[in-house]
């Protein structure tokens, strides 16, 4: 969770909104890492998360992650939510919770909705006070 924080940092600093992600492999390997580019690619799908799984995906040559876990400061949103779902990502280890579009536990449960074709482990609230200052910091700043 460490490295998703210094990554998010470096994302604050170049105007994207400070999210972080890592993605660990079943031996422990860190295979990816991003934070959000939103507003650097203009894309609207260029969250942390997307971006690492992209990474993976082509680095590990599957699109099935179920080995992996991903590492992100904020909880993932729905779009997010989504995709780890269809990676069949082994685990989601989180921060902040996000009470307006949280995905996997908050605003929403999508891993145990009966939608979902797999049951993503979530851990939520690890390094939780840090990742929400984190964010506080970055809108107060940018008010």
């Amino acid at each position: 969770m460490e490295k998703a924080i210094a990554v998010a940092t470096k994302a604050g600093e170049a105007g994207e909104v400070p999210v972080g992600a890592v993605v660990v492999d079943g031996q422990g390997e860190c295979v990816a890492i991003a934070s959000n580019r939103r507003q650097r690619d203009c894309d609207p799908t260029a969250h942390a998360e997307v971006l690492a799984l992209r990474h993976v995906g082509h680095k590990l040559q599957t699109w099935h992650l179920n080995q992996c876990t991903l590492y992100v400061t904020l909880e993932p949103c729905p779009m997010c939510a989504g995709a780890l779902l269809q990676a069949r990502l082994g685990l989601v280890v989180y921060g902040a919770d996000d009470p307006k579009t949280g995905a996997l536990r908050t605003a929403l449960n999508l891993p145990d909705g009966p939608g979902s074709t797999h049951r993503l482990s979530v851990l939520g609230g690890i390094l939780e006070s840090t990742c929400r200052q984190q964010l506080q910091d970055w809108f107060t700043h940018r008010r």
